[in-house]
Parts: structure tokens; C-alpha cells; sequence
């Protein structure tokens, strides 16, 4: 269950679900707990990940998605390290900070994972996964708010982790966002 808890949690959280109000200045948040399912095939379902959710309080806020672009022209890359290590082949989500959001990764922050995120929500968030090297591009992102998630197994411990980065973008505008722990 642990294993597949990160990927869960970094999904909720970027896929709409917004802790920290839309601010000027960057905060970086971390969530130790999961790990990044690499593909359907690699491992079975854990009955009990999807038992152990708690139901969503807030409902999905459709005005405030609906005044959101989905596609635009910034562009964010980086690289995701674990105790200095790169992680490969880890998923990257990147996702508009909204108050559906806040709910599921201020929650995640405490450990709690959160019922799927409505998939209206899921249709605001960019993927992609980590090269060997532990290195990220994502192309085609509106301006705005977003939460920068990566996460995967600590290569040194072992420990699943995830790691969250709030940034705000402009249009056209192109961030480096280094995701470590």
C-alpha cells in the first residue's frame, strides 16, 4: 500500500486539489510517504490504498476551473534528486493551484490521502515522467499558480517520497524547478 501512496498523493494534490492561496513568493512543501507506480503492470492494486482514502470536503469548484486556461505556452523543466541522486522514470505533475486542491494536499502534507481527484480537475494537470537522469520538460502550461510535484523511491533508503514546489508562471515564461529532498 505504502508503494503506491506518493504517486496517489502528488495526483490528488496536482490534479486540482490546492493547499496554499495563489502568493508572490515560492514555497516548497514535502511529503514523505508512497511511491511513484511506474506502470499499471509493474505491481498489483493494493485493495486497501483505495479503502484508506477519506472522502473529499470540497466540491469540485467548477467557476473557479472554468476562469483557468488548460493549455498556454510556459514551459517548466528540472530535475528530481533524492539524497542527490536522480530518480528516473518518476512521475511529474504539474498542476493549477486551487482551493479543490488545497483540500487534498493539506492533507497529503499530514499523511491523509484523499478519495481521485474529479477528472474534470485531472484535465487541468500536465504530465510527464523523469529521463534517466532524473531530468523533466513540460511543455504547453498556462499562466498561473501550479504545484510542481515529483516523486519515487529515495534511491539511498529506499523510502518513498514526494516532493511538491509551489511556482507561478507567466505566459511564455520558462522555470527551472529543481525538486530535491
Amino acid at each position: 500500500m505504502r508503494r503506491h501512496l506518493p504517486l496517489a498523493l502528488a495526483a490528488l494534490v496536482l490534479a486540482g486539489c490546492q493547499v496554499v492561496p495563489p502568493a508572490p513568493t515560492e514555497r516548497i512543501e514535502v511529503i514523505e510517504r508512497g511511491e511513484t507506480r511506474r506502470n499499471a503492470s509493474q505491481a498489483p492494486r493494493d485493495a486497501t490504498s483505495e479503502t484508506a482514502r477519506v472522502t473529499r470536503e470540497v466540491a469540485f469548484p467548477e467557476a473557479e476551473y472554468a476562469r483557468l486556461e488548460k493549455q498556454g505556452t510556459a514551459v517548466v523543466s528540472g530535475r528530481l534528486t533524492l539524497s542527490g541522486r536522480p530518480v528516473a522514470n518518476a512521475g511529474i505533475s504539474v498542476a493549477p493551484v486551487t482551493r479543490y486542491s488545497a483540500e487534498a494536499a493539506e492533507k497529503a502534507l499530514a499523511g491523509i490521502a484523499v478519495e481521485p481527484a474529479d477528472p474534470r480537475a485531472r484535465a487541468y494537470t500536465h504530465t510527464t515522467r523523469t529521463d534517466g537522469g532524473g531530468h523533466f520538460r513540460v511543455t504547453g502550461i498556462p499562466a498561473g499558480e501550479f504545484y510542481v510535484s515529483g516523486a519515487g523511491a529515495d534511491p539511498v533508503t529506499g523510502a518513498p517520497r514526494v516532493v511538491i514546489r509551489q511556482i507561478s508562471l507567466g505566459n511564455g515564461q520558462h522555470r527551472e524547478v529543481i525538486l530535491s529532498r
